[in-house]
């Protein structure tokens, strides 16, 4: 059955739309690593900004694939990690990575800007 015959798939086009947004595939895969604090993320990502950072954290929070957790200490330390929604992505993320080492290993990186 080809591509075509199938019907379209909100589901599909939604999960697509939400971690294929700049920046978020990356932060996603750093927190598969575990749990950071936010300059521990912006510093594992070049490029980003820290407007974007937020932004992108905030998006995925409400969404339900990262949570924040503040911890009351002086000073006070802020950790995001993800949920088990999230870490149900680690097979997507993995297969994208392995996809983007066979077909764009030695190509020009693009995007790298915030």
């Amino acid at each position: 059955m080809s591509v075509e015959e199938h019907e379209f798939c909100p589901y599909y086009h939604q999960a697509v739309e939400l971690i294929g947004k700049r920046w978020t595939g990356a932060i996603l895969r750093e927190l598969l690593h575990g749990r950071h604090r936010f300059t521990e993320l912006r510093s594992a990502i070049p490029g980003l900004s820290d407007r974007l950072l937020s932004e992108r954290l905030k998006e995925l929070e409400r969404e339900g694939i990262v949570v924040r957790e503040v911890f009351a200490e002086v000073p006070v330390r802020v950790e995001y990690r993800l949920t088990e929604k999230g870490l149900a992505l680690e097979r997507a993320v993995g297969a994208i990575s392995e996809w983007a080492e066979e077909w764009l290993a030695g190509r020009p990186v693009t995007g790298s800007r915030a």
